[in-house]
């Protein structure tokens, strides 16, 4: 396979100064309802960066639960790989990839827990069986096979028979405040249009066009 000759061009149009709110999530809401509207697949994946004690960069793709003016949310297991890098190193950035309409959106940011009270909220909206998946699964911890995953969720189906599954302790919400936003269109020949939101420390937002 010749990687060398897969390419193609993006003529789906561009972003121009005049066209950007003074507040980037207004454009990230936009962008996104947009997203959703299109019927991508997974409009709300994105992928979630963190970096480990030893410098050591990793990557994934989480799903974003809610955005509002204090950042970006999502939910995960407290005793994640994720999760330790980031109460280690709460500095983060997140990447919604969406392809097809030739748009991408670059967050760099400060994470930090959710209350336990929204994270409650959240997980009563979860369908019961991954509500019990949570309590199954210690993400990102060594296990024999998957069979052994399976007995564990059985055996949380069996503890909970009765009643509503418990928030776990150990399971909660991620919300990634940022400090900078980059937003990309695709443009013919490799010309993108690049607009970057910088916050102030009056918490309002520079904006500057940067080269593709």
């Amino acid at each position: 396979m010749d990687l060398e000759q897969v390419r193609r061009e993006y003529l789906q149009g561009g972003l121009r100064r005049a066209d950007l709110p003074a507040d980037p999530l207004q454009l990230f809401a936009l962008w996104q309802e947009q997203a959703i509207a299109s019927n991508l697949l997974d409009p709300t994946a994105m992928a979630l960066a963190t970096v480990s004690t030893n410098g050591q960069p990793s990557q994934r793709i989480v799903l974003l639960k809610n955005v509002d003016e204090k950042g970006f949310v999502f939910f995960t297991n407290y005793g994640s790989r994720k999760a330790g890098e980031i109460f280690a190193n709460p500095k983060v950035s997140l990447l919604f990839p969406w392809h097809p309409m030739e748009r991408q959106v670059k967050i760099c940011g400060a994470a930090e827990k959710i209350s336990v009270m929204e994270s409650a909220r959240y997980f009563a909206t979860r369908p019961r069986d991954s509500q019990l998946a949570a309590w199954a699964s210690s993400q990102s911890q060594a296990i024999t096979s998957r069979s052994f995953l399976m007995m564990q969720l059985e055996n949380m189906k069996q503890k909970f028979a009765q009643g509503e599954v418990p928030l776990p302790d150990f399971w909660g919400g991620i919300r990634v405040r940022p400090h900078q936003i980059e937003f990309w269109q695709g443009g013919a020949n490799r010309l993108h249009d690049r607009f970057e939101y910088k916050q102030r420390e009056d918490n309002t937002w520079s904006i500057s066009r940067l080269a593709p």
